[in-house]
C-alpha cells in the first residue's frame, strides 16, 4: 500500500476574484512571447485579462475580433512565473475559453483531435493506419521536390509536425529486487502511440533507482488539451477516470514524462475542487504526481548517472518551467552525466510555439517563435537538443529540419538512459 500523503485543501477557482488579483503592473509584458512579437497590449497577459474581465462582466460580446486575442495566447504561463500578485492566469484562460466555447462551435479539426486523443482504442487504430504511409516512405517523399511545391500547404504542415509512428512500443521493466516505492507511469495519448520508447526509458531509469513501476490499465488522456481548448466537461470526465484508474494501482507516485500532462495532473485538485464526490480524491491524486525529472532527482544517490561524451543544449518546456516551476532538476540530472557538455541557449524557457495544437491553429505566431528558438539552438553548436515534452520535440524537430539542420532532438530520459546503459556495458 502507498504511504500516507498529506493533502491540503483546494479552493474552487473564483473567476471574479482571479480577475481582481491583477494589479496592472505590467511585469508580465516582457515575459509574454506574443507581446514580444507584436508589442500590442491586446496580445499581452494584462491586456487579455482586461478583455476577460469585460467579457465576464458582460460589457462586451464574445465577438470574433475579441476572441482572436484570447485564441492567440499560447497558454505558456510565463506570465505566472513573474507575476508579483500570484495571478492564476492559466485558470483564467481556461475558464474564459470554456465560456467562449459555449458561444462558438470549435473547428472540425479541433473537435476531431479532442475526440480521438480521449479514446485510447480508436487512437491506437488511427495511429496504426497513419503509420502506413511512413512505413512505405511516402512521408519522406512528400518533403522532396516537386511534391513539396504541389501538395496543399495545410497537408504539408500537418506532415511536418506529426510524430513518427514507427518508434518502438513501451516495454515495462523488470521489478527491482528490493523496491523502495511503487509508481505508475502516465502513458497519455500522443506519448502512448508515438513515444513508447521514451516511456520505456523512463521506466528503466525508475527501476534502476529502486522504484517498482506498476500498471494502471484503465488510464486515459490527461485532459490537458481539452481544458486548454475550453472543453471543460470532457476534461472533468477524463480527470475522474484517471483518478479512479490510478487509485486502483495503489502507488506512491504517478510519474509523468510529458511536461504539459504533468502540469495538468497536478491541478486536478483545483479542477474538481467544487465536486463533493471527487474533490478529496483529486487532491490526494494531485499531490502524488511527479515529473520524471523530479522523481529521478529525488532518488537516493548523488553519484554519476553514466557517461556520454556529447555537447547538448536544454530547452525548457513551458509547462515544466513556468507551470510546475521545475528548472533545476533537469539540469542537475544532466550535470551528473560524465563527459556531457551542457551549453545554455539564450531564451531557453521561451515558448517554442508548439503549445498543444497552437502551431496548427496559429501558424504565423508559432513559426515566428520557432525561428527564434532554432536560431538560439544553432548558436550553441550543440550536437543535440534535450527537452522534456513531446510537443516541444515535434516543434523543434520541424524547425531544425526547415533550417537545414539534422541536429537530433531527444527527450531527457532518452539521454539519461543511454548514458546509464553505456556505463553498464563498459
Amino acid at each position: 500500500m502507498p504511504s500516507p500523503v498529506e493533502v491540503t485543501a483546494a479552493t474552487p477557482f473564483d473567476m471574479a476574484d482571479g480577475l481582481q488579483q491583477c494589479i496592472r503592473c505590467g511585469m508580465c509584458l516582457e515575459a509574454c512571447p506574443t507581446y514580444g512579437i507584436t508589442g500590442l497590449e491586446t496580445e499581452s497577459p494584462r491586456g487579455r485579462i482586461h478583455l476577460m474581465q469585460a467579457l465576464f462582466e458582460g460589457r462586451i460580446e464574445p465577438e470574433p475580433q475579441t476572441r482572436v486575442h484570447i485564441d492567440r495566447c499560447l497558454g505558456c504561463r510565463a506570465c505566472e512565473a513573474v507575476c508579483p500578485s500570484g495571478v492564476q492566469y492559466g485558470a483564467l484562460l481556461e475558464h474564459t475559453r470554456a465560456d467562449l466555447a459555449t458561444h462558438a462551435r470549435p473547428s472540425l479539426l479541433q473537435r476531431s483531435l479532442l475526440w480521438l486523443v480521449s479514446r485510447p482504442r480508436p487512437l491506437a487504430i488511427a495511429a496504426k493506419l497513419a503509420s502506413i504511409p511512413e512505413r512505405l516512405g511516402l512521408r519522406a517523399l512528400a518533403r522532396r521536390a516537386p511534391f513539396g511545391r504541389i501538395l496543399p500547404r495545410g497537408l504539408l504542415r500537418l506532415e511536418s509536425l506529426a510524430p513518427s509512428l514507427t518508434r518502438p512500443r513501451y516495454v515495462a521493466p523488470d521489478r527491482p529486487g528490493t523496491p523502495t516505492s511503487r509508481a505508475a507511469l502516465l502513458l497519455g495519448c500522443v506519448m502512448r502511440v508515438a513515444y513508447g520508447d521514451v516511456h520505456t526509458a523512463t521506466a528503466r531509469l525508475l527501476a534502476r533507482a529502486g522504484v517498482e513501476v506498476v500498471e494502471a490499465p484503465a488510464q486515459v488522456c490527461c485532459g490537458a488539451l481539452h481544458a486548454h481548448a475550453g472543453a471543460r466537461n470532457d476534461s472533468l470526465r477524463l480527470a475522474r477516470e484517471n483518478i479512479a484508474a490510478f487509485e486502483r494501482a495503489q502507488v506512491d507516485t504517478i510519474v509523468v514524462d510529458a511536461a504539459g500532462c504533468g502540469a495538468h495532473l497536478k491541478e486536478y485538485g483545483q479542477l474538481l475542487a467544487d465536486d463533493p464526490e471527487w474533490s478529496a480524491r483529486a487532491r490526494s491524486f494531485a499531490v502524488r504526481v511527479r515529473d520524471v525529472t523530479e522523481a529521478l532527482a529525488a532518488a537516493p544517490g548523488e553519484g554519476p548517472l553514466g557517461e556520454l561524451h556529447l555537447r547538448v543544449t536544454y530547452q525548457d518546456p513551458c509547462h515544466l518551467a513556468h507551470a510546475q516551476r521545475i528548472h533545476r532538476e533537469p539540469r542537475a540530472l544532466l550535470a551528473r552525466v560524465r563527459g556531457l557538455d551542457v551549453v545554455e541557449m539564450r531564451g531557453a524557457d521561451v515558448c517554442c510555439g508548439s503549445a498543444g495544437y497552437y502551431n496548427l491553429a496559429q501558424p504565423e505566431y508559432a513559426d515566428r517563435l520557432l525561428r527564434d528558438k532554432v536560431a538560439a539552438i544553432l548558436e550553441t553548436n550543440a550536437d543535440a537538443v534535450v527537452t522534456a515534452n513531446p510537443g516541444c520535440m515535434l516543434q523543434v524537430e520541424a524547425g531544425l529540419r526547415a533550417a537545414g539542420s539534422n541536429m537530433p532532438v531527444v527527450h531527457i530520459v532518452e539521454l539519461l538512459d543511454r548514458a546509464a546503459t553505456a556505463r553498464r556495458s563498459s
